[in-house]
């Protein structure tokens, strides 16, 4: 679905706002709390409409452009894991060529991308405040793709390791990056379904991804080059050409004076519109990068460890299973591995409607992300809970499909409840980049508990998954009781005070 029909769908229904006294069954479906309603609230249609019309443009400058990045930066991320049964059992599949890699050996190659991108994610996302979106997202994109073609020059198992190391040095800090950019424009309770649509970018990369490495196989031996090696290439040109557009494109922050043609699409009352409408607490352009206080009332928030322990348990617990998916339903026995790669393509094009869907929901006021979250996490359990015991091939493609679905909807609907705990640019940099690097745990533990040998029924695996799923469905209900807690405390300071005027 284009960017331009997605963003669209942001404009159609205003979110309902409910009192924070309300009963907690009700409150864990509304998204909105008392905090995060700003002036909004107070603004006559007609301003309503204003305001929605220049968010519309900053959705089709902005927004749009981060999906299409990120369509090919998970393209990249992940085809990794489908070159592993591309042109299987023919000399020129990559685990042969690379040296007859063991099981043990493949997941590093898999997991050590991980190690980097969690570690340099946190300063790569205060980087991009420090030298700027354009010049910070221009260089991860160019070198992303410069290293992702260097893949295809590797001829042994050292040389991947290299490779795939640098290539998560390189791609750390744009997702937690996009999101704090993201934070400079829009308030946190105008996020989730934009969040969502982004997100389900992502997500359909699987099926592009699934869909190109099926092509890309059949060229192997072309001009002497295997399949994998073309993938890798094919791959990295895109990122490329994206880095050089967002160099001379990519609009900074609203409050930006230095760089004033970037957001010429905005006019200054737009821009002032924009900038008023924000919280007092998110990030602003005209902030320093670094405050040290704000760096310790993150780190003395209750939150900020619930919520990175949310994210650590359900990377682990959910998103280990999508980073191997092409592997899984191939030794689950299905079809040959030219097959498997199409067959990975229904799992992620309905986790991204699935996402979209959800998104629309909190967006409109429907459902909340809080008592959507939770319900996603039990289905994924049940899913596991099911392969652990039957044996039918079709059958667990079903609900590995189904679970991995699920899982891709939950950051994507808990993120602006994250974005929204933190406090000022620092604050809302470091933690974006602190909760998000705790995610890329999925990539190190993930494919260690997903080894082929483990394989096919997947039976520890799975008792971990769970395990790791209901640590984040305990983590979520700690979370709502501070947060909750937070914003009645805030909800009646300020009732008291109109009572006071």
């Amino acid at each position: 679905m284009p960017p331009y029909v997605l963003t669209d769908m942001l404009h159609g229904h205003r979110a309902a706002f409910e009192p924070a006294t309300i009963p907690i069954a009700k409150e864990l479906q509304s998204y909105d709390s008392p905090v995060s309603v700003t002036e909004d609230s107070s603004l006559n249609e007609t301003d309503k409409d204003a305001v929605r019309a220049v968010r519309r443009k900053v959705d089709r400058r902005l927004l749009a452009f981060y999906c299409v990045v990120y369509l090919f930066m998970r393209i990249n991320a992940t085809n990794a894991t489908n070159t592993a049964i591309m042109n299987a059992k023919t000399p020129q599949n990559i685990k042969i060529q690379l040296g007859n890699l063991t099981s043990s050996q493949w997941a590093w190659i898999i997991s050590i991308f991980s190690y980097p991108y969690m570690f340099f994610e946190p300063p790569s996302t205060l980087l991009l405040k420090r030298f700027t979106p354009r010049v910070w997202m221009s260089r991860i994109m160019i070198t992303w793709g410069a290293i992702s073609m260097c893949q295809a020059a590797t001829t042994n198992y050292s040389g991947m390791l290299a490779c795939r190391f640098f290539l998560g040095l390189a791609e750390a800090g744009y997702y937690p990056g996009v999101l704090y950019h993201l934070s400079f424009w829009y308030p946190a309770k105008k996020l989730p379904l934009r969040i969502a649509v982004f997100y389900s970018f992502g997500v359909f990369s699987g099926t592009a991804s699934g869909f190109l490495a099926y092509a890309i196989s059949y060229m192997n031996k072309l001009h002497g080059l295997s399949g994998w090696q073309w993938m890798f290439i094919l791959e990295g040109i895109p990122a490329i050409f994206l880095g050089i557009v967002a160099w001379f494109t990519l609009p900074n922050f609203p409050s930006d004076t230095k760089t004033s043609k970037l957001t010429s699409f905005l006019s200054h009352s737009e821009k002032q519109t924009l900038i008023s409408d924000l919280p007092a607490n998110q990030p602003v352009g005209t902030a320093k990068t670094w405050d040290l206080s704000e760096a310790r009332g993150l780190v003395t928030d209750p939150t900020f460890y619930s919520f990175n322990m949310l994210w650590i348990c359900h990377s682990i617990g959910g998103w280990g299973i999508s980073l191997v998916l092409p592997t899984v339903i191939y030794e689950l026995g299905l079809q040959g591995s030219t097959t498997t790669q199409l067959m990975t393509m229904p799992t992620y094009t309905f986790g991204c409607l699935f996402m979209c869907f959800f998104g629309w929901l909190i967006h409109r006021g429907t459902l909340g992300p809080w008592s959507v979250s939770i319900g996603l996490e039990v289905v994924i359990c049940a899913c596991y809970a099911i392969l652990l015991t039957v044996k039918k091939p079709v059958v667990k493609y079903i609900f590995v499909s189904l679970a991995t679905a699920c899982v891709s909807c939950v950051y994507p609907l808990m993120w602006p409840e994250r974005i929204r705990a933190a406090k000022g640019t620092t604050g809302a940099g470091l933690g974006i980049g602190i909760t998000n690097a705790c995610a890329q745990l999925a990539g190190i533990v993930g494919p260690q508990i997903y080894q082929t040998r483990y394989g096919p029924g997947y039976r520890l695996s799975f008792s971990v998954s769970i395990g790791m799923l209901a640590g984040a469905v305990a983590m979520m209900a700690v979370t709502f009781w501070i947060v909750r807690g937070r914003d009645r405390k805030i909800e009646q300071e300020r009732a008291a005070r109109l009572d006071a005027e």
